[in-house]
């Protein structure tokens, strides 16, 4: 049986597509570069450094409000995906605190299911600044 031309290119770009989406969702983690650029866009909160906290604590321009929070994000398709819910995470930990801020102090994927499934675990602490 001879598949219709229209058919077999159909069935070809669905193969590339699926095999793409397969790729990039077993990623399993992303480099610091990618997070720390990335992060910010993501959150209503301000991403600040470590090092910017310390300056800014020691000016008088910020203090902490809680420090050594952990969410863990729920488990979303792509590595971007994850890294979107766990800013909504961060986000609502910030306004809890009375915050709006936050500093990241550590972050990883950890494997939870024998198929890579990954979710991402994220420590931060949350600031008021002026």
């Amino acid at each position: 049986m001879k598949i219709p031309k229209k058919l077999n290119r159909l069935i070809k770009v669905h193969l590339v597509i699926t095999g793409l989406l397969l790729f990039y969702s077993c990623a399993t983690s992303m480099s610091p570069a990618n997070v720390y650029n990335t992060l910010p866009t993501l959150t209503r909160s301000k991403l600040i450094s470590q090092k910017d906290a310390q300056e800014a604590v020691r000016n008088n321009e910020c203090y902490y409000l809680v420090r050594g929070r952990n969410y863990v994000a729920p488990v979303g398709l792509t590595l971007k995906s994850d890294l979107r819910n766990g800013a909504q995470g961060i986000d609502e930990w910030v306004q809890i605190d009375g915050g709006n801020a936050y500093v990241l102090t550590n972050y990883r994927w950890i494997t939870i299911d024998h198929d890579g499934t990954s979710e991402l675990y994220l420590e931060f602490d949350t600031m008021l600044c002026e």
